[in-house]
């Protein structure tokens, strides 16, 4: 059996997203061309050789329609005969992205494959896609009569049921913040960072990172997703989610050259790491961010591993009660978690974050000589993906 490998992995520097923001200046299909355009010089491929581009971008509209991972291959120069397609698994887009590339690198239909994704929130705001209209139906109002809830509102569930109080949650968002800013200040993310031109200048570090965020500036932020039906339906929460715990909307874009081992031997290029095993599952959709649990175990027993032959774990920090949760059920290492901070800090463009996830816990692996790295990413609609790499 054919082993799938990522020879190379880069993301873009995330940006705020919102107007004025540091890439908010880029049109999203370039930022994901100009991303696509690094990863291949880097690897010193020939575009030719790329089968097909998987992108993922969640709110396909406007800016982000009519196929984005097709105009950004085009906007980069592949070639026209190089195909691409789009695809929506939630803020894991871009990680099912990279599991598409390579399972299709394991059945053989793919000797080359680029997994990408982008999001502009500053240009494309969070349901620009529904536009005010109901994207759920009659049917499934059947199912669920009392109604879905926003993520915001799953976040709150998650802190209530598994008693985590507003001051843990504050000082996991400050941890993220100090472990990115040491991270970024001794250059750690520079083998992952794209260089973005913008305007007469360039972006190429995070805009989103808060050196200076304490638990008690944070403990002053008001809850963002108070209401008084939610509060009627679910009378446990008591508003625990801030601006400050959970992930900032971002800017940014990801991309990985995912080749079969074979072909890149053949091709002199060297692997960073090889795709041991993955993992999708549906849950809850009203608790709705759980998933990673169920994912989480089924990715480990798929690849025959325990949580404790695993180096570093990425679980994204969507809401701050996630990854907190999430190493409560599985027995996870704290010091593990997300060591050079997570989403709080480092932001969370949608479509784009399964990948920068997935840069990050390489990066760090190949830096502390770790062997295995373990991916989760919470989806909306109650939907996880869970990959497990291997160093190389």
């Amino acid at each position: 059996m054919r082993d799938a490998v990522v020879v190379d992995i880069v993301r873009t520097p995330s940006g705020r997203g919102k107007p004025g923001g540091a890439l908010s200046g880029v049109h999203p299909t370039d930022l994901l061309a100009q991303t696509l355009t690094a990863l291949l010089e880097r690897a010193g491929i020939d575009p030719g050789l790329v089968d097909d581009v998987i992108g993922g971008c969640v709110s396909q509209a406007g800016q982000q329609s009519m196929n984005i991972t097709r105009s950004a291959v085009l906007a980069a120069g592949l070639p026209e005969h190089v195909p691409a397609t789009t695809i929506d698994r939630q803020c894991g887009s871009s990680q099912q992205a990279l599991h598409f590339a390579a399972q299709g690198v394991l059945a053989g239909a793919y000797d080359v494959a680029i997994a990408c994704g982008v999001e502009s929130m500053s240009r494309v705001p969070m349901f620009s896609a529904t536009q005010g209209q109901d994207p759920y139906g009659r049917l499934l109002g059947r199912r669920y009569p009392d109604g879905l809830v926003s993520q915001g509102v799953s976040a709150e569930l998650i802190a209530a049921r598994w008693k985590l109080d507003r001051e843990t949650l504050d000082e996991y968002a400050a941890r993220s913040h100090r472990l990115a800013a040491e991270a970024s200040a001794a250059g750690r993310f520079a083998g992952e960072i794209v260089t973005i031109p913008v305007g007469d200048g360039s972006v190429a570090a995070d805009e989103t990172i808060r050196p200076a965020t304490t638990v008690e500036g944070l403990a002053g932020l008001r809850p963002a997703f108070a209401d008084e039906a939610i509060a009627a339906r679910f009378p446990e929460i008591d508003w625990r989610i801030t601006p400050g715990n959970s992930s900032p909307l971002s800017d940014g874009a990801s991309a990985a050259l995912v080749v079969a081992a074979d072909v890149a031997e053949r091709l002199g290029l060297r692997p960073r790491a090889r795709l041991h095993a993955f993992a999708v599952v549906g849950d809850d959709p009203v608790l709705m961010l759980t998933g990673v649990v169920p994912a989480t175990r089924k990715v480990l027993e798929r690849g025959g591993l325990t949580i404790e032959r695993i180096d570093a774990y990425e679980v994204n920090e969507a809401f701050a009660p996630v990854p907190l949760m999430w190493a409560r059920e599985v027995g996870a290492d704290p010091e593990r978690l997300n060591p050079r901070g997570g989403a709080i800090a480092l932001g969370h463009p949608l479509g784009a974050s399964g990948l920068r996830l997935m840069a990050t816990m390489l990066g760090h692996l190949e830096a502390t000589g770790g062997r295995y790295g373990l991916q989760t990413m919470c989806e909306g609609g109650g939907m996880a993906n869970a990959t497990i790499v291997e160093r190389l």
